[in-house]
């Protein structure tokens, strides 16, 4: 017999901003982290800052529009609306409770600009710590919430589901020890799939469990081929990839190949890939940068004129990890290459965080509320966390119903660590940032035998979905690049359930 814990108000998992953002609007929840709180979880991570429109000369409408943009025809306009609108209010909340944004002399926030954003509209902490100082905040509000109960080294194992399907709880291991959970709502806010490739800026913990989890219990997963790649990781050999921010080619910075020589600064390369230069969409400028790459013509980041000295100061988590690997950013060009930062598919939810299964939640990365389309626009991340988590742990909270007995108490098995970088290097190699036919086709091959051999490990299942959905969308939109079908075709999205017997595809119109 395991033991089992009855919580009389919402589980959560995952301690990222979306989790506790639920957690802080629940008010009564508990909180499953796998790491220490705010480690081991993007949001801490993030450089950019909170996109809103906070500005006199900005609307909630102009940020929709841009969003829509970026997003490559799949955004659903609703949850944009709902989004944008409720964006200011969800910055200025977390400053109240004691997020340190950037300020003017008369108290308004400091804007940036950032890619693909008509206006500067990113408000920021440090230059570059947004995501750090935010997440302080906000764990020092939860720790000091009577009735938000916090379990670290804690991680999903299963959802738990009773004779109807319903979701009743989960399987946790706990400080090493398997514990029956039981709950009326589960908030999956697990974090995105960065961790299932080589070469990533998320944490590697970050790996499509939460995502694979819901697939194994039936739910069903919006728009899984969607995965957007970072354009400028800091290339210095390190696992995950440090970040360059947006926010430096906000500042002007350029984008140049391989200096021809060592008095050279390199060939600024933007232009022959599209009229806004360093201000084009996220999958252009990544595009852009593998192909350079690809023709051995490398590629760097220039700041020297744009920050130059103001680097320790403006952007020090940035000038932190180039001087770790000898690089003065001031004075010379910093190497970048895309890795995995964030993915657009996820759990597919209603405005409120519901999934398709009664007594499911989900917020976040892990979830696909329709906001983000087929393309990210910069800084809508840490947005949607706050805006839509808040939302779900409202909506949980007033969950009533339990449900039955859970139908199986067996724990899903892990998967071990050498099939796991196997996967990753797979996966970078052939889901990356261009895909096509044959290679999507071999790494479905590869995925098969790990499941064959491993049992359906939750990484694996998101992966799967990941390629299932790719090689099924034959054109290229968003950070989705087919080399086969480069062209747009109609403006669909996908939803994805897991038979219980195979995985089966279907499509829907937007």
């Amino acid at each position: 017999m395991i033991e089992r814990i009855t919580f009389d108000g919402p589980v959560i998992l995952g301690a990222g901003l979306a989790g506790l953002s639920a957690a802080l609007a629940a008010k009564t929840a508990l909180v499953l982290s796998p790491t220490p709180l705010a480690t081991g979880c993007s949001s801490a991570w993030a450089q950019g800052g909170l996109a809103a429109a906070l500005a006199g000369d900005d609307t909630p409408s102009l940020h929709a529009a841009d969003t829509i943009a970026a997003g490559a025809g799949l955004c659903d306009g609703e949850a944009v609306a709902l989004l944008t609108r409720e964006g200011p209010a969800a910055v200025r909340a977390l400053a109240a409770i004691g997020a340190p944004f950037d300020r003017k002399a008369d108290g308004d926030f400091v804007l940036s600009l950032e890619a693909a954003h008509s206006k500067a509209r990113v408000a920021r902490v440090g230059g570059d710590g947004a995501g750090a100082a935010i997440m302080a905040a906000v764990v020092a509000a939860v720790r000091a919430a009577p009735s938000i109960d916090v379990r670290e080294n804690a991680r999903a194992r299963r959802l738990l589901q009773d004779a109807t399907g319903r979701i009743v709880g989960l399987i946790a291991e706990i400080d090493g020890a398997l514990v029956e959970v039981r709950s009326h709502a589960v908030i999956l806010a697990t974090g995105g799939v960065g961790g299932l490739y080589a070469v990533t800026t998320t944490p590697t913990q970050v790996r499509g469990e939460g995502l694979g989890l819901a697939a194994l219990a039936g739910a069903e997963i919006a728009d899984p081929e969607f995965v957007q790649f970072h354009p400028t990781a800091i290339d210095i050999g390190r696992d995950p990839a440090p970040l360059a921010t947006e926010a430096l080619r906000g500042e002007g910075s350029i984008l140049r190949n391989t200096p021809l020589s060592k008095d050279e600064g390199g060939r600024a390369f933007m232009a022959d890939y599209h009229p806004a230069k360093e201000l084009a969409p996220r999958d252009v400028v990544a595009r852009a940068i593998h192909a350079e790459r690809a023709a051995g013509r490398g590629a760097f980041l220039d700041a020297t004129t744009a920050v130059g000295s103001h680097f320790p100061h403006e952007f020090p988590a940035v000038f932190e990890a180039c001087q770790s690997a000898g690089v003065d950013p001031r004075r010379e060009m910093i190497p970048v290459v895309p890795a995995v930062h964030y993915h657009m598919g996820g759990v597919a939810t209603d405005l409120d965080g519901r999934a398709s299964l009664p007594g499911l939640y989900a917020a976040g990365e892990c979830a696909s509320t329709g906001v983000q389309g087929a393309n990210r626009l910069a800084s809508n991340s840490l947005l949607e966390a706050a805006v839509f988590g808040a939302r779900a742990g409202r909506a949980a909270a007033t969950e009533g119903e339990t449900g039955g007995e859970a139908v199986s108490l067996a724990p899903l098995p892990d998967l071990p660590d050498e099939a796991f970088q196997a996967l990753r290097k797979a996966m970078s190699r052939d889901a990356g940032v261009i895909r096509d036919a044959a290679g999507l086709a071999r790494l479905q091959a590869e995925i098969a035998a790990l499941e064959a051999a491993h049992g359906p490990c939750p990484p694996l299942v998101a992966a799967r979905l990941i390629v299932d959905a790719a090689l099924a969308r034959q054109e290229s939109r968003g950070g989705h690049y087919r080399a086969d079908f480069p062209e747009k075709t109609a403006p669909v999205r996908t939803f994805v359930t897991l038979d219980p017997v195979q995985a089966g595809l279907r499509h829907a119109a937007e």
